[in-house]
């Protein structure tokens, strides 16, 4: 298949204004089925149960992160970097489609059904699959996307410590979400990037919005990410589709959409690569994990009828969140509880205990500056910068999840 030649287009952003498609191919895989697909694929999950406005899609975000991504091609190609007209396309391509292969609910899915296929590898497979629909016409962006082009810029550019995927989303997710603390300068940082030695490096006078950046990405961690009601939303989607698939394997029937049934059906052994398990898979949506919520809402399973009808309704379970880790007297008294009101049901999926955590800023991934006097330094280790003056060790949350209705 060979792209056609498609009108000039403009898409209406509530973010950046309009953003351009700037070649046919690029406008015909926006168009493509795949890709039309993550209009129907929240970009935050269950976040919306806490943040009513989060309810935007991925296709919003792949658009938005392809946008900022010709600013970075502007800016970079005003200072003389040489990006040809074919890699500029690649990236551009690499960027639009790095997010094509999440599912519906994302993580909860990475941790059952699909939990040895990472949505990375899928979003790989997936343009792979696109490159022969296009007669190979998607090689050069594989290259750039999987690090394999020379320039290794242009993969930093994707995939970087500030890479255009988080720029779009720390400024789309802090808008729809309402939490402003997450709001950054993307037009000054992409003033001030750079290309030194094959690598993507800020100018020293960007250091402020630098700062901002990784400010603000801790914030909507802490905040929005990890906020705790959205944890135990998404723990109990997670065990949700544990208890489908253990009640579909023990020979139970369950109603609800036929693609996700089908899914849940097996052992967790599909292969992708053979083509029918990947069909199925972009096929799904989140129309079709609700579906199957509000059917199982009212199932003879406790279990099953308690977490679905706890996402549909609100009905989550109680978290406590703690800095240190829980001591063992804490969690035994608690599960005793748990034990003695509910005999008849698995301990794991009515207690949930864990942690989480968030680093600052991770050295193994650093940011580089480049000084006034050219010379190269890291980020961290720039005189004036915050990160110089504050510990960036992860920070780790730990919490424990059961029903409300604990006596």
């Amino acid at each position: 298949m060979t792209p056609k030649q498609a009108k000039y287009t403009l898409i209406n952003d509530p973010i950046y204004g309009f953003i351009t498609v700037q070649s046919p191919l690029i406008f015909d895989l926006i168009q493509h089925p795949y890709f039309q697909r993550l209009r129907r694929i929240r970009q935050m999950g269950c976040s919306a149960l806490v943040f009513p406005g989060a309810r935007h899609s991925r296709f919003e975000h792949a658009l938005g992160a392809l946008h900022l991504m010709q600013k970075a091609l502007t800016s970079l190609l005003q200072k003389g970097v040489d990006i040809s007209p074919e890699e500029q396309e690649a990236v551009q391509i690499a960027i639009l489609l790095h997010d094509i292969g999440h599912g519906p609910f994302s993580h909860a899915l990475e941790n059952t059904i699909v939990q040895k296929h990472s949505h990375e590898q899928l979003s790989l497979q997936i343009m792979q699959r696109l490159d022969d629909e296009f007669d190979g016409a998607l090689s050069l962006a594989i290259d750039v996307f999987t690090n394999s082009h020379p320039k290794k810029f242009l993969y930093q550019l994707v995939s970087g410590p500030i890479d255009m995927d988080r720029m779009d989303y720390l400024r789309r997710d802090s808008f729809y979400s309402g939490m402003l603390e997450g709001n950054i300068n993307t037009e000054r940082l992409l003033a001030v990037i750079n290309v030194v030695d094959n690598q993507l490096v800020f100018g020293e006078k960007g250091i402020l919005s630098l700062e901002k950046f990784l400010i603000a990405r801790r914030l909507m961690y802490w905040q929005v990410y990890l906020h705790k009601t959205s944890l135990v939303a998404e723990l109990m989607m997670t065990k949700t589709l544990q208890r489908a698939h253990e009640l579909l394997l023990q020979g139970e029937t369950l109603e609800g959409s036929d693609i996700l049934v089908a899914f849940l059906k097996t052992d967790n052994l599909r292969d992708f690569s053979g083509g029918d398990a990947l069909d199925l898979y972009l096929a799904l949506d989140d129309t079709d994990v609700m579906y199957c919520l509000k059917k199982w809402h009212s199932h003879p399973d406790w279990v099953l009828q308690r977490l679905a009808g706890g996402l549909i309704d609100r009905k989550l379970y109680a978290i406590q969140t703690q800095t240190n880790p829980y001591q063992k007297n804490d969690t035994e008294f608690i599960q005793e509880k748990l034990r003695q009101q509910y005999p008849e049901v698995p301990l794991n999926y009515i207690f949930f205990q864990g942690n989480v955590s968030n680093e600052l800023y991770g050295v193994k991934n650093a940011i580089q500056l480049l000084s006034k006097d050219q010379t190269i330094i890291r980020f961290d280790q720039h005189p004036s910068s915050l990160m110089n003056q504050l510990p960036h060790a992860k920070q780790q949350l730990h919490y424990m999840a059961f029903p409300k209705e604990l006596s």
